[in-house]
């Protein structure tokens, strides 16, 4: 027997289904739990400008794909570091070898909306940190007539203002030297080339800390300063720089400025320290072994794990912290050559790196009761060419 439906019946299924096919989008949406920005160093064309591939994190699986309209211009060459503005609204990404940043306002679908660029304050920038009202970013050279790929000099930091909007300032000035950049330098050897690899800052946003190494009569270094109100920056321990192994590549410190970690490329360790009123004190356990070449280093948001991406090994070191002390846990594998990592910020449960020769994203998800790792679905994702950087933002459902 065959049921003849009324027009109003009729009516009230195609309403039904309309429901649920909106439910089942709305769904489907908030099931992406952040967006991942890795800039990739080499695009196609002619002058193998940069680009930045957008990825969303599924918050069931954990699997990673690329927003249909990804990738997007860098807005330069060689873009070698990124970070997110503190209202997780911008994005700010480092072109190496056009010497700027460029601002990106950031989409609710997560697309990028190139607005403003600006030259660094010195030369060749390599690393930039957020925090607050301030971004600082870390040159390899002084912006001097004498400094070139030929003639190398010590390195430099800049301090931008950010503005309401975002956007940066002109940099602040150094009254020391009439300038706007704090040269690195060690001070009894002025003439040494001191070389910095990356920068980060505490999470309140009052001391920034450069680590760096002697290229001229060898050793690591960790440069630490206090950030005035005005965003001038004052040496720590009287100008002297902290002496930190020997080859420094990597360097981060936890959520609550309590303590700073510091990856050597050249003994396969990290060094750790309590930070007492900006002053370093080395932890009780430090150093602590990793794999080969670390490359990059992440604290998780709760500060009970850490993670180490290893570049010549491709894996992952995880670590317990137990006041400051790193235990491990367990060494995954990632794709080739990691050289950047994060932890996504919506749910702090996923974690990612960037696999610079394997053209990769490798996905984790993290075990929150011991910080163990286990593969996110169908990891590692492709990425264009030369990953070197990674960044993220929650999704608009997660932020709380």
């Amino acid at each position: 027997m065959r049921m003849k439906l009324t027009k109003s019946t009729q009516l009230v299924l195609v309403s039904s289904v309309s429901l649920l096919a909106a439910l089942l989008i709305t769904a489907c949406a908030t099931l992406t739990v952040d967006f991942v920005y890795v800039t990739c160093a080499k695009a196609s064309g002619p002058n193998n400008y940069g680009e930045v591939d957008v990825f969303e994190i599924n918050s069931m699986s954990g699997k990673m794909r690329q927003i249909p309209t990804s990738p997007f211009f860098s807005g330069g060459r060689n873009p070698v570091a990124e970070a997110v503005s503190a209202d997780d609204t911008t994005l700010y990404v480092v072109n190496q070898d056009d010497n700027t940043i460029v601002q990106f306002t950031i989409g609710s679908d997560g697309k990028l909306y190139p607005q403003n660029t600006v030259n660094t304050p010195g030369v060749f920038p390599l690393g930039v940190a957020v925090s607050g009202k301030h971004l600082f970013v870390a040159d390899l050279y002084q912006p001097l007539p004498i400094c070139s790929t030929a003639s190398p000099c010590s390195g430099s930091v800049g301090v931008f203002p950010i503005k309401s909007d975002d956007s940066l300032d002109r940099p602040v000035v150094n009254p020391n030297v009439n300038a706007s950049y704090w040269p690195l330098s060690l001070p009894g050897s002025p003439s040494d080339v001191i070389v910095p690899t990356a920068i980060t800052v505490t999470g309140s946003g009052s001391l920034v800390y450069v680590s760096a190494y002697d290229a001229t009569a060898g050793g690591g270094y960790v440069f630490g300063f206090t950030v005035n109100s005005d965003g001038t920056l004052a040496s720590l321990n009287n100008g002297l720089p902290f002496s930190v192994g020997a080859h420094p590549s990597a360097i981060t410190s936890d959520g609550g400025g309590n303590h700073l970690y510091v990856a050597d490329s050249l003994r396969s360790v990290v060094y750790g320290y309590q930070i007492n009123s900006g002053l370093l004190t080395p932890l009780s356990g430090s150093p602590y072994a990793t794999g080969s070449s670390p490359s990059s280093i992440v604290v998780d948001a709760t500060g009970k794990f850490a993670y180490v991406a290893n570049a010549q090994d491709a894996n992952v070191t995880a670590y317990t912290i137990n006041a400051g002390n790193l235990s491990p846990v367990g060494v995954y594998t990632t794709g080739v050559q990691p050289v950047a990592i994060g932890i996504d910020p919506g749910l702090n449960q996923y974690l990612f790196t960037a696999n610079f020769l394997g053209d990769t994203v490798s996905g984790f998800q993290i075990n929150m009761t011991n910080g163990t790792l286990l593969n996110s679905q169908f990891s590692p994702y492709k990425s264009n060419a030369l990953p070197t950087a990674v960044a993220a933002i929650p999704h608009e459902s997660t932020k709380k």
